[in-house]
C-alpha cells in the first residue's frame, strides 16, 4: 500500500530496530511507496513512511529492490556528494564512498553480501543512514 512520506524529524532521527518476518507488510508498503514516487525518489527507508524498522528500498533502473537489515561492512573511495531527501527540505553535502559492501536480507529473509558502486552505492548509504537516525 502506498504510504505518505514522513516529515517528522523526531521519528526520522530515531534509530530503527531490526526487522523480522512479521514486518513483511512494511517491505511491501515501502516498495509500493517508492514506485509511486519514482519521479522524485531513488530510495526510501522505512522511517520515511513512519515505521522505525531497519528496511530500505532502492530503485535500480526499472527494479525496486528491498533490503532488510542492511549493514555496510566495507567502504572505499570517499568523496563529497550533495543530496536531497523526500522527508527533508533542501540539499546538503555529505561524505559518501564510491564502493561499498553490504550485508542484508531479501524479502524472503535470505542473507546476501554484495558490492555496490557509484550512484547505487550512494543511494544505499543515504538510506542506511536513515535506519541509523542520521539525517543529511
Amino acid at each position: 500500500m502506498i504510504k505518505q512520506i514522513n516529515h517528522n524529524v523526531n521519528l526520522l532521527a530515531k534509530k530503527a530496530t531490526r526487522a523480522t518476518p512479521a514486518d513483511s507488510v512494511i517491505v511491501t508498503d515501502l516498495v509500493d511507496t517508492l514506485k509511486a514516487n519514482a519521479d522524485r525518489a531513488v530510495g526510501l527507508a522505512a522511517n520515511m513512511i513512519g515505521k522505525a524498522k531497519c528496511i530500505i528500498a532502492i530503485q535500480v533502473g526499472p527494479m525496486s529492490i528491498p533490503m532488510i537489515n542492511p549493514q555496510i561492512i566495507k567502504k572505499s573511495g570517499p568523496y563529497q556528494a550533495t543530496e536531497g531527501c523526500l522527508s527533508l527540505d533542501g540539499q546538503k553535502t555529505t561524505t559518501r564512498y564510491k564502493e561499498i559492501e553490504v550485508k542484508y536480507q531479501d524479502q524472503d529473509f535470505n542473507s546476501h553480501t554484495q558490492t555496490f558502486k557509484d550512484f547505487t552505492a550512494q543511494i544505499i548509504q543515504h538510506e542506511v543512514d536513515h535506519t541509523n537516525g542520521i539525517l543529511i
